[in-house]
């Protein structure tokens, strides 16, 4: 995993700030493969809070990221937002 101590300390801050607590942050992407340099931050958010209004879910998506980019300054970072053990019923 590519993220530093502080990087680390910014996502669990910002997330227990953001979020209820019972939110699972996950780190996903290039930043996972140790052997790769650069690239964004994927971060998967899972609440326990299913149905929220859409306007709560960006509220808190927008309050977690500006969270990180006061305590690290501004970065590519990607959040995807899903409800945990909720499946995606969505077909494709």
């Amino acid at each position: 995993m590519r993220l530093n101590e502080r990087e680390r300390s910014a996502i669990f801050q910002a997330a227990t700030e953001a979020f209820p607590q019972g939110t699972r942050v996950s780190l996903f992407g290039s930043r996972t493969d140790d052997t790769r340099r650069g690239g964004d931050i994927d971060l998967l958010v899972e609440t326990q809070h299913s149905l929220l209004p859409a306007a709560q879910w960006v509220a808190q998506r927008s309050r977690f990221v500006a969270r990180i980019w006061k305590l690290l300054g501004e970065r590519c970072i990607d959040v995807v937002l899903a409800t945990q053990n909720e499946t995606d019923g969505r077909q494709i």
